[in-house]
Parts: structure tokens; sequence; C-alpha cells
């Protein structure tokens, strides 16, 4: 009978964390579709700037290969802009979701990471736009042109390669925050991240690969901040994780002495 017990009240307890996570994924999908909404209506000024600039200006004319076309760069603007609106709400929305299972002095450190998440997602899309996207078009330009071809680029093909490495780089530039939300949740630690370093690395430079040009001098400018990024999220992780430490032998300390004074 007690193991019953305990296996429905463990299917309970599940059944109201799905819930909970359902209502708050929910939450999160209505600020985003609510957000995409506005960003329709600004993106037309964000999508001309973008026209006009390198390395968009050096092309003689962006082109649109069907009436969808115009509709379709809205549309990208617009989850563009609601994706990067919401970020601090999603943030929020996983932090309040594993606050009951933090002490307090966590949930308050936690809910600190979340202006950093945020910074750094910007951080990472400036990072990718000033630096890889433009190597990565210039070099596909130079290729065009190698073989005499006539460039002749869709807006909508031009500003999908775009997203295809902006976001991506924005959500890589966010593993300091997670090394250390994971650190703090105790399911990482810097010895974990040590013993991972040489398959990170080799994990990173592959992506450093695949989003940039096959050149080495652009692997290595992309490779070299993604590998400094992981490394100082080891910084950050032993920094956190030495204060559990502590934090721990202090609990041991007291609870040993409270147990001789019970002894006694």
């Amino acid at each position: 009978m007690r193991l019953v017990k305990l296996v429905q009240e463990q299917t309970a307890s599940l059944v109201e964390h799905l819930t909970e996570l359902r209502k708050r994924l929910i939450w999160v999908v209505v600020v985003l579709v609510v957000a995409m909404i506005g960003g329709f209506f600004v993106a037309k000024p964000i999508l001309l700037y973008l026209m006009h600039a390198e390395p968009a200006s050096s092309i003689i004319s962006l082109n649109t290969f069907s009436p969808w076309d115009a509709i379709r760069l809205y549309m990208q603007f617009s989850f563009a802009i609601g994706l990067v609106v919401t970020l601090p709400f999603t943030l929020t929305q996983i932090w309040l979701f594993v606050k009951p299972g933090l002490m307090p002095h966590e949930q308050k450190a936690t809910l600190r990471y979340i202006p950093g998440a945020v910074f750094l997602f910007l951080l990472g899309l400036s990072f990718a736009y000033f630096i890889i996207f433009p190597m990565a078009f210039y070099f596909t330009s130079s290729v065009t042109k190698s073989l005499s071809l006539t460039e002749t680029y869709g807006a909508a093909q031009y500003f999908t390669f775009m997203f295809n490495i902006l976001l991506p780089m924005a959500l890589l530039f966010e593993l300091p925050v997670v090394v250390m939300f994971l650190t703090k949740l105790r399911i990482l630690n810097p010895i974990r991240l040590k013993k991972l370093r040489r398959y990170a690395y080799l994990i990173l430079v592959v992506i450093a690969t695949i989003v940039t040009p096959p050149d080495l001098i652009s692997d290595i400018l992309v490779a070299i901040p993604m590998i400094l990024l992981y490394e100082i999220s080891i910084v950050l992780s032993a920094r956190i994780y030495k204060v559990q430490q502590e934090r721990d032998k202090q609990w041991l300390g007291e609870a040993d002495d409270g147990g001789l004074t019970g002894a006694k």
C-alpha cells in the first residue's frame, strides 16, 4: 500500500509539474505572437536600413521572385523582432518554473542571470552581423564572380541567409549563462566541464567551420571567441561551485555540531 501511495504521489507531482510547464509555455507563445504582431508594424524601417547597409549596398538591387516574397520578409523580421522582445519574458518563465526547487539565495542569484542572458544574446547578434555575416557573404560573392556568374539576389533568400547565421550565433553566446544556471542547479560543475573540454573545443570548431567561409582565417576569427566563451563559462562555473562547496561544508559542520550537542 505504501508503495502504491508513493507512486501515486510521484505521478501527481509529475502531472503538476507538466501542467505548470504547459501553462508557462502557453504564455511564452502568447507573448511571442503579440510581439510578432508588433514587430510586423516596425519591421519596415529595419528592413529598409539593412537593405541599404553593407554588404547589401554592394549589390545593385535585391529582387523578389514571388508575389509572396515581400510578405515573407515581413514575417521573417517580425519573428526575429518578436524573438528578441520575448527573450526576457521567456527567461523569466524558465526561472519561475525552477524557482520552487531553489533555495532563497539561489532564487536571487539565478534571477540576476536574465539581464546577462539578454546582453549576451544581443552581443552575439552584433558579432554575427558585423563580423561573421559580411565574411560569409563576401566569400560566397567572390566564388560567384570567379565562375563568371551574374549576381542576382532575391531579397527573401538574402535575409534568410543572414538569419541562418545571426540567430544560431546569438544562441551560442548564451553559453556562459546556461553553464552558470546549470551549475547553480548542480547539474554541471567545473570538473565535468574540464573533462569535456576537448570534445567541446571540437564541437565549437566544427560549428565555426560550418557558419563561416571555408578559409582558415575566418574559422579562427570565429572559433577563438567561442572557445573563450567556453573558458569563461568554466571560470564562472568554478566560482559558483566553490561557493556551493563552502556552504555545504558549513551546513555539515552545523549539522555535526547539532548532533554532538544533542548527544550531550
